[in-house]
């Protein structure tokens, strides 16, 4: 008679070996195992999408949404009370549904101790005219 080789290590479709798998939680669950692992796998996910759009419209269309997304990403306002808040690309790339709590939490313009941007300065400097940074922000 020949006995089975293999143990099986699934039971209901739950991995139970805690030796091989580790320890079962519920934050593992819900949480990544580390930070490094969503810039990852977004990095992965947005190359396997230029990769299909290449070969469902053609190799020039993800050339021309690097282009786009390169010329969106400079595109700011000059220094001045009003900042620069980049919506075209924020709309481009799909940021613009998202609401994390850096949209209204610590925005440095709601501190006391802020101090205007210089206008002139901060295009001086932006043009290479003047050194230095485009304005203290803080006193």
């Amino acid at each position: 008679m020949e006995s089975p080789k293999k143990i099986a290590h699934e039971i209901g479709g739950v991995k139970n070996d805690a030796l091989r798998f580790g320890l079962h939680g519920v934050k593992s669950d819900i949480v990544g195992s580390h930070p490094l692992e969503s810039s990852y796998e977004s990095k992965s996910q947005e190359a396997t999408k230029k990769t299909i759009i290449a070969h469902t419209y053609g190799a020039a269309l993800p050339l021309k949404m690097d282009m786009d997304r390169q010329i969106l990403s400079r595109f700011q306002r000059p220094p001045g009370p009003i900042p620069s808040s980049m919506l075209g690309l924020e709309v481009y790339t799909g940021a613009v549904d998202s609401f994390g709590f850096e949209d209204y939490l610590n925005d440095p313009r709601d501190s006391e101790t802020f101090k205007p941007v210089d206008f002139h300065h901060g295009m001086e400097v932006r043009l290479g005219i003047s050194k230095g940074p485009v304005a203290p922000s803080f006193m």
